[in-house]
């Protein structure tokens, strides 16, 4: 058992000197010119603005650098604008005709954009688009089309509590590589004060165990709700919340699982690699391991979240946008990412390298080679609402009845 904490520092900011240290785009590798005979949009001296929704301050001063060393060096004017509402302002946008450029786009909102034509399909274009974890592009693919470069992701993992895990007197050969086995360790670590396993009462965290049970709401198209897998994967967690293993951290107490793991109220954890940075500011003296998530009756399963970066089909410089993509997500430019504020690289041929950096987190990036994307069908996010709902009485509930009255409303989005 590692008792170490990771103190590699994620969220810590990038100077925009060692940003601009980093390999700029010699060329692109898009057409530059509609006499190419591609049919493309011709590159422009327009400017390029680049629309994020950002996490703190090391993200933004991170996106920023990089967004100014493409611009010093392809001679194009770019800046980046900080959304206080993402969703809002790119609605905003695209209605008045006047969209950014280039903009962080979640998976939720991806099908409907990609739907009216807002959005310029360029990721067939992408000379790396095959580095791309399968399940990425999956996530940015409309009618058997890529769109969008994914920019980075997270997955979900085991968050174990060092202390608790020695004084239950459990090893590094006790960590869960089953079901059975993280139930077992789960009664083990539970006490009077805290409780062996702790989640957020969604199926954004929940669903980890419908992918290991090999379910899932929606399977190749077709929707998938009250599933065998699905019924025994809830079931399994209903029984350890009724054998008081295992508990909601809204239930604790806690806004989310990492308050509750660093609140010491929860000894183990299902949370993504984000949780660093928390743990790093708010709980600085808790130490902790990650560990891949146990195998189901299915296999192996984690749930992964994503965003691409959009560009809007009405740019004024749609060539110099894609230019600028390539230089954002370079390998280079994922892993200052990655230091920056905690994400993980988009492309399977960087993930050793960043594993080699913070190997205390490499469970997460082991995650992206069988994570499940949660749906992303126009109407998915009233869905899962729905479903979230019902799951905050799960204990009580009986969890067929709850996924059969949900089915009938994944078969509306599932073949969006």
């Amino acid at each position: 058992m590692k008792t170490g904490h990771p103190r590699r520092r994620l969220a810590v900011a990038i100077t925009a000197a060692s940003m601009l240290a980093l390999t700029a785009c010699g060329g692109s590798g898009f057409s530059e010119s509609a006499e190419d005979g591609g049919g493309e949009a011709a590159a422009t001296d327009a400017p390029v603005s680049v629309l994020i929704g950002s996490s703190g301050d090391a993200e933004t001063e991170a996106v920023t650098a990089a967004v100014d060393s493409w611009a010093s060096e392809s001679g194009v004017e770019a800046s980046v604008i900080v959304a206080s509402d993402l969703t809002q302002q790119l609605s905003q946008g695209f209605a008045s005709g006047e969209p950014a450029d280039v903009f962080y786009l979640s998976t939720d909102a991806f099908a409907g954009y990609a739907a009216n034509g807002s959005l310029e399909p360029y990721g067939e274009d992408l000379a790396n688009k095959d580095d791309y974890y399968p399940a990425l592009r999956e996530a940015f693919t409309y009618e058997d089309q890529l769109y969008c470069a994914p920019k980075d992701f997270s997955t979900l993992g085991l968050v174990i509590n060092s202390a608790k895990w020695e004084e239950a007197g459990l090893t590094e050969e006790d960590i869960p590589t089953t079901w059975e086995e993280l139930a077992d360790v789960a009664e083990q670590l539970t006490t009077e004060e805290t409780v062996g396993l702790g989640f957020s009462p969604e199926f954004q965290r929940l669903g980890v165990f419908a992918a290991q049970a090999g379910g899932g709401l929606i399977t190749d198209g077709e929707a998938t709700a009250a599933s065998e897998a699905n019924v025994e994967a809830l079931n399994y967690v209903k029984q350890m919340m009724t054998d008081g293993v295992a508990d909601y951290s809204s239930n604790l107490g806690a806004g989310w699982g990492g308050e509750a793991f660093g609140k010491g109220l929860a000894a183990m954890v299902i949370e993504g690699n984000w949780i660093a940075g928390a743990m790093t500011n708010d709980f600085p003296d808790v130490e902790y391991q990650v560990a891949e998530l146990p195998e189901g009756p299915g296999g192996k399963g984690t749930l992964q979240f994503t965003n691409c970066w959009g560009i809007a089909a009405d740019s004024d410089n749609i060539e110099g946008a894609k230019a600028l993509v390539e230089h954002l997500t370079t390998p280079e430019s994922q892993l200052a990412f990655a230091e920056a504020f905690g994400v993980m690289p988009s492309l399977q041929s960087v993930a050793a390298d960043w594993s080699e950096q913070y190997p205390e987190l490499e469970p997460f990036i082991a995650g992206g080679e069988y994570a499940q994307n949660l749906p992303a069908q126009q109407g998915a996010a009233d869905v899962l609402g729905e479903l979230n709902s019902q799951l905050e009485s799960l204990e009580s509930s009986d969890p067929q009845q709850i996924l059969e009255s949900v089915q009938p409303l994944v078969e509306t989005i599932a073949t969006q």
